[in-house]
């Protein structure tokens, strides 16, 4: 700690300005009262560590930007934002310090500290915690809610008393809201700088520039400081993290998109800080109707007149001078939607957009919000993770957008993919799988990604690079966390473990499936085990792809979950219900055990035999698992006679969910069987096909209907190619021509054909019951 001045020193006037977080109106009293004051220290809410690179945060980057921090140890994982506009009371601080000469400093904890541990923003606005208090002034001044508080209050008015109506306000609104720990842990450290700064200022004045909930706390804390520099916190040793600058957006600093903290509409805002008020109305409006015509929208000159009109007189109404953002918006609603609205206007409360927002009040909305991104100067330092990204895109020509196919059977390809699947890990932008392989045991050799070159990838990576400096280490470094963060959860882990492989991260995968086979045991239900199960075998069967060898460990996770999948499978009970796919695909997963691995892992095939005959024939279980148990019993090879199976049911409106979990374990079984003898004797041949095509034939209307659902999803297992197959074959049965694919593709949706029908046979019941019904005339 460096002591204050020796010897007697007049006190430093040191003055308090609260303020609320992206404010226009703050950042002019901030401004102002640096020009006039010419202080001798500068001292703003914000994270202590970076005072040593404030040269960095201060080199000329194009706002928005954000001071990004990460942090890690055994038990906690953070990250967090330190958001900048031109209009934030902070940066106005800092620049106008600067300018000025004044000594500027940062006097918050840092945003990896526990103080943090629940808050993403530094900046994110107490106002949630004094709720009641903003409440009760929203009901005395007749406002909807905290920002058009904050409007009619501060934004729209001349700036004569602003520093008085400010402090009054965040008085009050403090003493009506109890300081959690993490406030008084911030306000005690923040106190200290204070006590620092007025101890060594040589009698010139201070300012302090702090959230405005803070403000009564940090006067009240003058002087219980011994004037000495406090020291800033460091992380604990192996915690891991660091500080980088990203850019950031407007749209990122829009409440309507879900930030906690400041304003709602940051380019009106960024509007009235460059131009005033009357200004940025007038802008809103030209803004509004010109995405709207953009978009299509038919919006004339009467209506802009309307619009205007009518926010000029909501302004005069609510004593506004000149309009305020919400009349304006208002005015806009008036003139622009005609019908009624199923929701509240989104400006009348805080938070996201609700679902059932008008089209054009949602333009509105994105209008106000700008697209405005933020950019770095060219000498910002960056985390390494940048530049070896970015020279392993363009050493391995996935820089540029467009479309990517790879065969993962060559080498170039498959270390291609590995790059794709760690930047997809890390959550980078702008790099989307769609097709390639997915956990099961089919192996699929290629894979299309679509690449798009992103605004937001740098900030992605940035954001990112804490975890390490290589592409390579820092998804290894993410899996690990997931793994981690997953312990226990068996479906999360195979999730890890196959991403593991896709990412060619083989040494993780280690560590994960000690995890996974010290969690299997304690699995509870039957489809997360499946899923596990599935990316298991995967991994076994298809090592040369993935890099993954057939370990022991791989080997006993899989003989374990198979054996606890039998286990599972035979508690399960239970009345009619809609098939579930994901206990079909256990099921499956199981089969698929058996049958691949079974042999080399020495899986009891009759013992999986045995439990899959007695649930097929068990009535308390749920018909789709009793035709999945079927369906294992058929593909094992243990004697079926689905013919039989089918006729003893028991009812159509269960007929549906069992051949749902017959077609997911026998598809192939179904379709390349021979076909048994003509039950009639005949010398025609029939097929189970033929068999379900009778049955439902012969259905009544009304039960058709409440066996289509579940027919639909049955058949819904048979890829498209060997639906159309199935289309054919009745076609063939009915002595018809024609194409299966045009039968699949029909107008009109057959559940409404169907009940078209249904409804035509209610009515020629109901005129005969009348006796109206017409006689064709012979």
């Amino acid at each position: 700690m460096t002591a204050p001045p020796a010897g007697p020193v007049a006190p430093a006037d040191v003055t308090y300005l609260g303020v609320r977080h992206h404010s226009p109106a703050c950042a002019r009293l901030v401004a102002a009262t640096i020009e006039a004051l010419r202080p001798a220290y500068v001292l703003v809410e914000g994270p202590a560590d970076v005072n040593d690179r404030l040269d960095e945060l201060l080199l000329g980057h194009r706002l928005p930007v954000a001071v990004f921090t990460s942090y890690r140890d055994g038990t906690r994982a953070h990250a967090s934002w330190s958001p900048f506009c031109d209009y934030s009371p902070e940066w106005v601080a800092l620049t106008a310090g600067r300018r000025l000469g004044a000594q500027v400093r940062f006097i918050d904890l840092p945003a990896w500290h526990p103080a943090f541990a629940d808050r993403t923003n530094r900046y994110a606005d107490a106002e949630r915690r004094y709720a009641e208090v903003v409440d009760r002034l929203c009901r005395v001044f007749a406002v909807d809610n905290v920002d058009t508080l904050w409007d009619h209050l501060f934004e729209i008015q001349p700036d004569d008393g602003l520093a008085e109506r400010l402090a009054t306000y965040f008085d009050l609104v403090r003493d009506g809201s109890a300081a959690g720990d993490d406030d008084c842990a911030r306000e005690a450290y923040m106190a200290r700088w204070v006590d620092a700064a007025a101890a060594h200022a040589g009698g010139r004045p201070v300012v302090v520039v702090s959230g405005g909930f803070h403000r009564p706390a940090l006067i009240r804390l003058a002087g219980t400081g011994d004037g000495r520099w406090p020291d800033v916190p460091r992380p604990p040793d192996g915690a891991r993290g660091g500080s980088y600058l990203v850019p950031y957006s407007f749209r990122r600093l829009d409440s309507f998109d879900g930030y906690q903290s400041g304003m709602p509409s940051p380019d009106y805002y960024q509007r009235l800080w460059e131009h005033g008020a009357a200004r940025a109305a007038d802008d809103l409006t030209a803004s509004v109707v010109a995405r709207l015509r953009h978009r299509r929208q038919r919006v004339s000159t009467a209506d802009l007149v309307a619009a205007r009109t009518m926010a000029a007189g909501l302004a005069r109404v609510r004593g506004h001078r000149p309009p305020a953002r919400a009349d304006v918006l208002d005015g806009l609603v008036s003139a622009l939607v005609d019908e009624a609205l199923e929701v509240p206007l989104p400006w009348t409360s805080r938070g996201r957009l609700p679902a059932g927002t008008h089209p054009v009040v949602v333009e509105m909305v994105a209008a106000l919000s700008g697209d405005r991104v933020g950019e770095l100067h060219p000498d910002t330092p960056l985390p390494p993770l940048v530049d070896d990204v970015t020279d392993t895109l363009e050493r391995h020509g996935l820089a540029a957008a467009g479309d990517v196919r790879l065969d993962l059977t060559g080498a170039d390809d498959l270390t291609r993919s590995r790059i794709l699947h760690r930047l997809r890990v890390l959550g980078v932008p702008g790099f989307r799988r769609d097709a390639g392989p997915t956990p099961g045991v089919d192996a699929v050799l290629v894979e299309r990604w679509s690449v798009e070159v992103r605004d937001d990838r740098l900030s992605a990576l940035i954001e990112v690079g804490g975890y390490g400096a290589t592409l390579r280490d820092a998804a290894a470094a993410r899996l690990a966390e997931r793994g981690t963060n997953a312990a226990g959860n068996v479906d999360r882990l195979a999730s890890v473990l196959f991403d593991a492989a896709l990412c060619g991260i083989a040494d993780l995968s280690g560590d994960v499936l000690d995890e996974v086979a010290r969690s299997v045991g304690a699995v509870r239900e039957l489809a997360p085990l499946g899923r596990v199960l599935a990316v298991a075998l995967g991994l076994w069967r298809h090592d040369r792809l993935f890099g993954v060898a057939r370990t022991g460990v791989l080997g006993a996770v899989i003989s374990a979950a198979a054996v606890r999948a039998v286990w599972l499978a035979e508690g399960i009970r239970g009345g009619p219900a809609p098939a579930e796919p994901a206990r079909l695909a256990a099921v499956a997963a199981l089969r698929d055990a058996v049958v691949h691995a079974g042999p080399v892992l020495e899986l009891d095939r009759a013992a999986v035999l045995a439990v899959a005959g007695r649930l097929a024939a068990d009535r308390d279980v749920p018909p789709d698992l009793r035709g999945a148990m079927f369906g294992l019993t058929w593909a094992l090879g243990g004697g079926a006679d689905p013919v039989a199976a089918v006729h003893a049911v028991g009812g159509t409106s269960t007929l549906g969910d069992w051949l749902a979990g017959l077609f997911a374990l026998a598809r192939e079984e179904i379709l390349t069987a021979d076909p048994a003898p003509d039950p009639d004797g005949g010398s025609g041949r029939t097929d189970l096909l033929g068999v379900l095509d009778g049955l439902v034939t012969a259905m009544p209307e009304r039960e058709f209907l409440v066996a289509l659902p579940g027919l639909r999803q049955a058949f819904a297992f048979f890829p498209p190619r060997e639906r159309e197959g199935v289309a054919g074959r009745l076609l063939a049965r009915r002595g018809l021509g024609g194409s299966g694919r045009a039968l699949l593709r029909t107008a009109v949706d057959p559940a409404l054909f169907a009940r078209a029908r249904e409804l035509d046979a209610d009515v020629e019941a109901v005129l005969a019951r009348a006796g109206l019904l017409l006689q064709e005339t012979p």
